[in-house]
């Protein structure tokens, strides 16, 4: 069974880090069209707050997604700071004491963290929030592995949906949070948390899939 090993985590950490850095002014752009303009900004604080904390560091994934939540939660402020937290700090928890991750494992680590956002906030799916990216991630990262899909497969049926979950909220009006008050005006834009989901789901597959590749070589 493929399995990729914990004590790669910086790679993925520094995966998710660079996304956010290089994507920083994008997602303030999407968050400016109906928010206040800051979410590419504090995310990418908080992101690279954490590659400083870990410096050169061969951390194991737990540790590593533990610390970016905790500095998430602590220092970045605003909405997504406690839930984007949240949902590191989750998946930290779930990996914690494993020497690798394999597909079974990985689909703890994303249906705890997508449980804990869901109880945190009360959005739901067609709210225009980033559960409309990552519910259905979710639920397609789960469906191909009770399929018997491979790792890689099932974090690419993830990544697909993802994608098109962020895309759904573009036609989506706003029920929670600032962009509420424009009503029917929030439509046509993309939502801010889900288009950053859709970015860090991708980039912790791509990741994983690129160190799964590598182990298959050696």
């Amino acid at each position: 069974m493929e399995t990729a090993a914990c004590s790669q985590g910086a790679v993925i950490l520094e995966a998710l880090i660079e996304t956010i850095h290089t994507n920083a002014t994008f997602l303030s752009e999407v968050d400016g069209a109906i928010g206040d303009g800051d979410h590419g900004i504090n995310m990418d604080k908080g992101f690279l707050k954490t590659r400083v904390v870990l410096g050169d560091r061969q951390v194991q994934l737990s540790e590593g997604l533990d610390t970016l939540g905790n500095i998430l939660i602590n220092d970045i402020g605003g909405a997504m700071g406690p839930i984007y937290g949240t949902f590191f700090i989750e998946m930290a928890s779930a990996c914690q004491g494993c020497e690798s991750i394999n597909r079974a494992d990985f689909g703890q680590m994303l249906e705890r963290a997508t449980h804990a956002i869901e109880e945190l906030g009360g959005a739901k799916v067609g709210d225009k929030t980033l559960l409309d990216t990552l519910i259905p991630a979710n639920n397609a990262y789960l469906a191909a592995i009770q399929g018997d899909m491979d790792f890689k497969d099932a974090l690419r049926e993830m990544k697909a949906a993802a994608e098109l979950g962020k895309e759904s909220t573009r036609n989506l009006v706003a029920r929670l949070g600032r962009a509420s008050r424009l009503g029917e005006r929030s439509r046509g834009y993309l939502d801010a948390g889900a288009t950053s989901c859709q970015l860090i789901l991708q980039a912790m597959a791509d990741a994983i899939i690129n160190l799964l590749n590598e182990h298959r070589r050696e």
